[in-house]
């Protein structure tokens, strides 16, 4: 009796004990497999929180662009250096286009005739532009209004009377006023080459309102106002060498320069423009170096008289007093 319970007990021991590592070994290779799975799906989780990000900055950054437009390139202008001026025949060439072509619906009611006077052309010139236009005057004697032939200090012409009449004219667009755009807009003068020079065919799966022309530069890509720097839309009158390349290899010439032509363009009209928000940026630079110069000096001064001089050079002090 007593040896068969010590018989039972001695077996459910080997077992238990037999059975220990099979369970423990099961156990551990549940462990490891869960900790595996649980490491794949970590990764997969940063992998799906990565593209989910990438996927929401492309979205954020192309809805940006279509609400602020395309960012536009630095160009290099040659009136941008600290010693570098405006090219003043620039300025007469760009006036010419802005003239021709700007001035029937782009008004610029801070500039006067006598401004161009030095700058674009000289003053008979400019008297003989200003008489062209009829400005309304008064009241008379009589006291009333009349019209007079124009003169220096008349400002350059307004191409519509009010905004009322100048939104029925351009379907509802409002044609801006010039004389500050550079300085209206961010990175004025590129920002306005770029979109002058911009203008293409809208990409697939973009639809453009008819009236409207797509311009991926101006905010939201439609824009009113059509592509104005056109083959032969501006005869300039002082460039003698145009003419020449015209007469000498023809049209065929023409047609093949004619992106550069209307890079050419743009690039006066913007400098023209640029001449007309910061007409004072010449004197303003020869100021500035002036006032450079002068500190320059003067430190130089100040430090030969309160430094102490050399042994060498005490009997030259000395001389001099």
């Amino acid at each position: 009796m007593a040896g068969g319970v010590i018989q039972q007990l001695l077996r459910k021991k080997l077992l238990s004990q037999s059975t220990a590592p099979f369970v423990s070994s099961l156990l551990s290779k549940r462990d490891n497999f869960g900790s595996g799975s649980e490491k794949s799906l970590r990764a997969l989780a940063l992998l799906g929180v990565g593209i989910s990000g990438f996927l929401g900055f492309a979205i954020v950054a192309f809805a940006d662009e279509a609400e602020h437009g395309l960012e536009c390139p630095n160009y290099p202008w040659p009136h941008k250096g600290i010693l570098s001026s405006y090219n003043h025949g620039s300025i007469h060439r760009g006036h010419q286009l802005y003239q021709q072509v700007c001035a029937s619906c782009h008004s610029m009611s801070l500039i006067s005739y006598r401004d161009l006077v030095g700058i674009a052309y000289t003053e008979e010139e400019t008297k003989v532009m200003a008489t062209k236009i009829e400005v309304e005057d008064g009241p008379n004697d009589e006291c009333e209004m009349f019209t007079r032939p124009g003169k220096l200090s008349d400002q350059f012409p307004q191409p519509y009377v009010n905004e009322q009449i100048a939104r029925f004219a351009n379907r509802g667009a409002y044609p801006l006023d010039l004389s500050l755009i550079t300085k209206a807009r961010h990175n004025g003068q590129n920002y306005v080459f770029a979109l002058l020079t911009g203008y293409c065919d809208p990409p697939t799966g973009v639809s453009i309102r008819e009236g409207l022309h797509y311009n991926p530069y101006f905010p939201g890509g439609a824009i009113a106002m059509s592509k104005m720097l056109n083959d032969g839309v501006l005869e300039y009158d002082d460039d003698a060498h145009i003419n020449l390349i015209m007469s000498v290899f023809g049209c065929f010439v023409w047609q093949l320069t004619n992106f550069f032509f209307m890079a050419w363009m743009g690039k006066d009209v913007v400098t023209f423009l640029t001449w007309a928000a910061e007409p004072e940026m010449e004197e303003r630079k020869q100021a500035d170096v002036a006032l450079i110069l002068c500190i320059r000096g003067s430190w130089i001064v100040l430090k030969f008289a309160f430094e102490k001089p050399p042994c060498s050079s005490l009997l030259f002090w000395l001389s001099l007093g």
